[in-house]
């Protein structure tokens, strides 16, 4: 079944006919009753759900990233603003990680498996900003990666992309969690860059605050509003881990 789940998400990115293109998914797996899953209640905030409290009986977690292009993130960095690119890129994944979460349910329960997920975005308290189900920390519990100074998942792949996951009630091999650290700040390599590149102010080494960031995003979506929620920014998102793991293969040697 795991391979299944691969070749499923896999397939359906590079189907994908629209504006956006993408790189190759990445998929990670953790138990539902992986430790973590708790602590994520302290980490994120006491209101975030639990895999059984998103579909009782779950067994199994499924996280999925869904990398853009290296062209992408060029053009987007290189902006003075937010790109209308990276605005149409943020709006059409969304549609996509719902699109295959609903349709790889459909898939999994023709084979008596049941599953559940949350939106890719706009699932959080709109006062404390916390999310109810956080994407980026379910990946991390499915081994997809570690957190850089941006307070964003970096995977093998970079961070510049989107995120969804599915909580199933069938039993899957989990994924070790990533070793080492991801982010060449946080391997005291003083980097960096997504501090410099955030242009609100929000983010500094010490932290992020939410607050600011999400002004900014909002004031990004009164420039976008044909395309519909647009409170997207990403910015951070294009220094040296938008694509890959910075330093990994001089470091291999």
């Amino acid at each position: 079944m795991q391979q299944f789940i691969r070749e499923f998400i896999e397939d359906t990115v590079h189907r994908y006919k629209g504006k956006t293109a993408y790189r190759t998914p990445l998929i990670g797996f953790a138990r539902a009753d992986d430790p973590g899953f708790p602590r994520l209640k302290e980490v994120v905030a006491p209101s975030h759900l639990l895999p059984e409290e998103l579909l009782p009986g779950a067994r199994s977690v499924i996280a999925f990233f869904v990398p853009f292009t290296g062209e992408l993130v060029d053009l987007h960095r290189r902006h003075p603003f937010v790109s209308r690119e990276w605005a149409e890129a943020y709006i059409e994944t969304n549609s996509l990680i719902d699109d295959i979460c609903r349709v790889l349910s459909e898939a999994l329960r023709s084979r008596g498996v049941r599953a559940a997920w949350q939106k890719p975005t706009h699932n959080f308290d709109p006062v404390t900003l916390a999310s109810f189900w956080s994407h980026k920390h379910v990946a991390y519990l499915c081994g997809l990666g570690t957190f850089g100074v941006h307070r964003m998942l970096i995977t093998e792949a970079g961070c510049a992309g989107r995120l969804g996951s599915l909580v199933i009630d069938a039993d899957l091999p989990a994924t070790p969690l990533a070793s080492g650290e991801y982010c060449l700040e946080r391997r005291g390599k003083n980097c960096a860059a997504c501090v410099r590149l955030c242009p609100s102010g929000a983010l500094r080494r010490e932290g992020l605050d939410k607050q600011r960031c999400y002004r900014h995003l909002l004031d990004v979506d009164s420039r976008f509003h044909d395309l519909g929620l647009c409170d997207v920014c990403g910015k951070c998102a294009t220094g040296l881990c938008a694509l890959g793991v910075p330093g990994a293969k001089d470091e291999s040697e």
